[in-house]
């Protein structure tokens, strides 16, 4: 059976942890940062997990995960 093809723009952005879930990176952090409160972009800059509906479309674009 040939190997399967990983969607390369969504291996760059999702990591997964040791339990299993999807990590991603916030939205909203990457322009128009002036007005946006130091609080408010220091809670952006972390990771999120991603929703457990739109996880299988992530899992289906990276085969290997």
């Amino acid at each position: 059976m040939p190997k399967l093809k990983s969607r390369k723009s969504a291996a760059k952005r999702f990591k997964v942890t040791g339990s299993g879930k999807i990590m991603r990176r916030s939205t909203f952090r990457a322009h128009l940062l002036e007005h946006k409160s130091s609080g408010r972009k220091r809670r952006l800059a972390g990771y999120n997990v991603v929703f457990e509906g739109d996880a299988d479309n992530v899992r289906a674009m990276l085969p290997y995960l």
